[in-house]
């Protein structure tokens, strides 16, 4: 598994991670044993980046990950939670005795006096410019509270006015093959400023793995269901905001384009390797449900360089089906 620098954290991570909102809720049931396996073998693969947040599962996640971060105390594990979807999403609640509190009750879930690395959830976008919030942050920082902090964005704007600050160690941002903005926009900016990058959602919640039908069907409790609308949080992170049936077509060309490659890569291990290649990314946090699907994600992290043909050729795919209907959007 390759490894890289996660930007003013210092921390050296694994390029392929682990994202853990399936271990939690919104996925379908998970249970207590499942998610233990997807830990342990995410780590026999080589992944030592865990990123969670305090309402995966009301805490339920940080603690699968705390019990297995204690078991294995010399494995080299960073864990990114996330704060502040618990209160209602405004401005006026991202102040320092919320902060403390939601910290609080991270460390105890995690099971640790410092939290690595805790990033804001996709808050109200006027968060990313208020110079109290960042000063409240230095202060729990200063306190040993947290290790470092970064941000968790749905615009590429919002990533943009996060960079100005210099407290900021990381940005998590949706990026893959059916989201070009941030490429475009914001790697190199992230570069310069020494900010590391975290990818989500690198398989539009699972359409780049070529596995799925314009029939396919998903439980009521999986995002996949109930948010196709917008109607429980941004439309952007469920099927990365594409139409789901435009997504199907444009999957399958992705996965015609992954048997010109050499080597026998699925659609999703060359679709991850297609994020972690990027300039300027620093990790790219798939998720998993089952032990397989962890190995098979993390063997993206040892891919060779992808070639500028299949680059082009996504890019063109990218331009083809999604950038009129979406680009502006994120």
């Amino acid at each position: 598994m390759e490894q890289q620098v996660l930007g003013r954290t210092g921390r050296l991570v694994s390029v392929v991670g682990l994202g853990t909102w399936q271990l939690g809720a919104d996925w379908g049931d998970v249970s207590d044993e499942d998610s233990r396996a997807v830990l342990e073998a995410a780590l026999e693969a080589g992944v030592t980046f865990y990123d969670t947040a305090d309402v995966y599962g009301d805490g339920r996640s940080e603690q699968a990950i705390g019990a297995f971060v204690k078991d294995h105390p010399d494995a080299g594990i960073t864990v990114a939670t996330k704060m502040g979807r618990r209160v209602d999403q405004v401005l006026e609640n991202y102040v320092l005795a919320n902060f403390r509190e939601w910290t609080d009750r991270s460390r105890q879930n995690l099971g640790v006096d410092t939290l690595d690395l805790v990033q804001l959830h996709c808050p109200p976008t006027p968060v990313y410019s208020s110079q109290e919030v960042y000063d409240a942050l230095d202060t729990l920082v200063e306190e040993g509270v947290m290790a470092s902090y970064g941000v968790s964005v749905e615009t590429v704007a919002e990533a943009l006015e996060a960079l100005k600050h210099p407290g900021v160690a990381s940005i998590q941002i949706i990026l893959n093959a059916f989201r070009h903005k941030p490429v475009e926009e914001v790697l190199s900016a992230a570069s310069q400023a020494g900010v590391g990058i975290i990818a989500r959602v690198p398989l539009a919640s699972g359409l780049l793995s070529g596995r799925y039908t314009k029939d396919t069907t998903f439980a009521e409790s999986d995002h996949r269901s109930y948010n196709r609308s917008g109607a429980a949080f941004d439309i952007g992170e469920t099927f990365s905001g594409v139409d789901y049936e435009t997504g199907v077509t444009a999957a399958a060309e992705f996965s015609a384009l992954v048997t010109g490659l050499p080597g026998d890569l699925t659609p999703a291990q060359a679709a991850i390797a297609w994020v972690w290649q990027q300039p300027g990314v620093s990790t790219v946090i798939p998720g998993a449900r089952s032990p397989e699907q962890a190995r098979l994600n993390a063997a993206a992290g040892s891919v060779p360089t992808l070639g500028p043909l299949f680059r082009s050729d996504v890019k063109e795919l990218y331009d083809r089906h999604f950038r009129e209907a979406i680009h502006a959007r994120w």
